[in-house]
């Protein structure tokens, strides 16, 4: 036999036929093969070119006139805590947002953060939750190749002889044909089969490429929603070492302000005792150290709730970071300047806009699921093995069985399905509104918190130097109380506003700080 003969007698065959039919159809949707449904297209974010000359304005630049050079030197002033004014950066990339924390230059501020992103657990389970996506991606990915199966089974069957099937097959076994001899059929008998099936659909118009672009974008969902965790967990890790350190600075001056309020108790006493004051004196005096002290129980609140939040963050419990943070630390310095980069850069840094952005897409991408199912769907199918009634003869030639061929189903009339389309647009519609309210709600917060940074610089540089003089007042009433010259409540009087004005600047201090973190967390720094 020739070859060609050979070959024209395989495509006559049933097993022939079939792999001509398949590989036909094959070359003929090939290049038919279409993707219905909208292709997404990134949306043009609602941002302007630069941000509004207001928003940039630092104390620097805002301020009418700097207060006096030499008021941070003048008695009273709070050592360390003057407001300098910073500068606001626009020409910023992402990198130097990354790791915004190491501009304020706070050793114990970088080891909180390197261990949080190690060890918290609203992170760990944001990462799970990634993992997962991308594990589901996967499985959809599966849909684009054939599904194989293999299966070896054994049976011994038994038919019943009262049913007319049974009975028919009991008296052919009771049959005796001349020259051939009786019939026998078995019953039971046994029956072993290998075999292995084949099923794959082909992808003509793009359902299952759409519900993989979909699956992608929900994996790049879950990604932004990890990176939204991360700068969220950082933010409020900066807001309550501001808080901690704000409170202990607070605490620190109390117990200042606590002696040099003895001290002026004393002095008070010692001139009660000469007869040179009344007792009223010697009383008001007392009531002001009683009212000093009972700031105190206050700011060991704050302090308590702090280190129990950061201990909280880092993944421990409450009281694991007290030894470490119970000393009191100063203040992180503000940096001189603070980069914020252009609106547009917003859009791709922040990890909510990137979020809704995805949501949009596998809005878009679930459209093209749902006109697909409108579509016809073709898929290419097969079974084979081997089957036999005795084990030994499994394998041969003669217990093979096939059975290969299309399968197309056609849709004709589903409401629901078309119904499913209508709702896939709108769910798409919303996704894009969804996305311009974020957007705008980024460039509100960015806006907030620059208008709020540069407001608490100017509040503390007029501090600065309300505290200042204050001191000044201060040394001149007393001097005046000691010789004489006015009364103690003039004393008093100056002492309780230079305890108030120093509260309010370190208070204006850690707002600065906060503000600061904010800004940050509004600009989309941390991942």
């Amino acid at each position: 036999m020739t070859p060609l003969m050979q070959v024209s007698h395989d495509r006559a065959t049933p097993r022939g036929r079939a792999a001509r039919l398949a590989g036909l159809m094959l070359a003929w949707l090939a290049p038919t093969a279409c993707t219905v449904g909208p292709d997404f297209v990134r949306p043009a974010p609602p941002v302007p070119a630069h941000w509004p000359p207001r928003a940039l304005q630092g104390a620097a630049q805002s301020t009418p006139e700097e207060p006096a050079a030499s008021a941070a030197a003048a008695p009273g002033a709070v050592p360390g805590e003057r407001i300098a004014p910073a500068s606001i950066a626009t020409e910023a990339n992402g990198a130097q947002l990354t790791s915004w924390w190491t501009q304020f230059g706070d050793a114990e501020l970088d080891s909180l953060t390197r261990r949080a992103l190690s060890a918290n657990l609203d992170l760990r389970v944001a990462m799970v939750r990634t993992e997962e996506s991308l594990a589901q991606r996967d499985i959809v990915a599966a849909a684009h190749w054939p599904e194989l199966s293999a299966n070896a089974s054994y049976d011994l069957e038994r038919i019943s002889e009262t049913t007319p099937n049974g009975a028919l097959l009991g008296s052919v076994g009771r049959l005796a044909i001349p020259g051939v001899g009786p019939i026998h059929i078995p019953n039971p008998y046994d029956q072993y089969q290998l075999g292995a099936s084949v099923a794959w659909e082909l992808d003509l118009f793009g359902r299952v490429r759409r519900t993989l672009e979909a699956s992608n974008a929900a994996a790049q969902v879950s990604l932004e929603n990890q990176r939204a965790v991360q700068v969220s967990l950082l933010a409020q890790l900066g807001h309550s070492y501001v808080v901690l350190r704000g409170a202990q600075s607070r605490r620190a001056l109390a117990l200042a302000h606590v002696a040099t309020l003895q001290d002026l108790l004393q002095l008070t006493q010692q001139r009660f005792a000469a007869g040179l004051v009344t007792e009223l004196d010697e009383r008001n005096a007392q009531a002001q150290l009683s009212q000093t002290r009972a700031m105190l129980p206050g700011l060991d609140l704050q302090i308590d709730q702090a280190i129990h939040t950061l201990g909280n963050l880092l993944g421990a419990d409450p009281e694991a970071l007290r030894a470490e943070l119970a000393q009191t630390a100063a203040m992180p310095p503000v940096p001189p300047s603070v980069p914020i980069g252009l609106p547009a850069e917003l859009v791709r840094r922040r990890p909510d806009i990137r979020e809704a952005e995805a949501n949009l897409h596998a809005a878009t991408a679930q459209i093209g699921v749902a006109v697909g199912s409108l579509f016809p769907r073709l898929s290419l199918s097969g079974v084979g093995g081997f089957q036999s009634d005795a084990a030994g003869k499994i394998l041969r030639w003669s217990s093979l069985f096939t059975s290969i061929g299309p399968q197309l189903q056609v849709p004709i009339f589903d409401r629901g399905a078309w119904r499913t389309v209508t709702l896939e647009r709108l769910r798409a519609k919303e996704a894009a509104l969804s996305y311009q309210s974020v957007v705008l709600g980024a460039l509100a917060q960015v806006e907030d918190s620059l208008a709020a940074y540069a407001a608490d610089q100017r509040q503390g540089q007029w501090l600065t130097d309300t505290v200042a003089q204050n001191g000044v007042a201060v040394e001149l009433a007393r001097a005046r109380y000691a010789s004489g010259v006015s009364d103690f409540l003039s004393v008093l009087d100056t002492v309780r506003t230079l305890q108030q004005n120093q509260m309010s600047l370190l208070a204006c201090t850690t707002a600065v700080n906060d503000d600061l973190v904010a800004l940050y967390r509004a600009l989309g720094g941390g991942w």
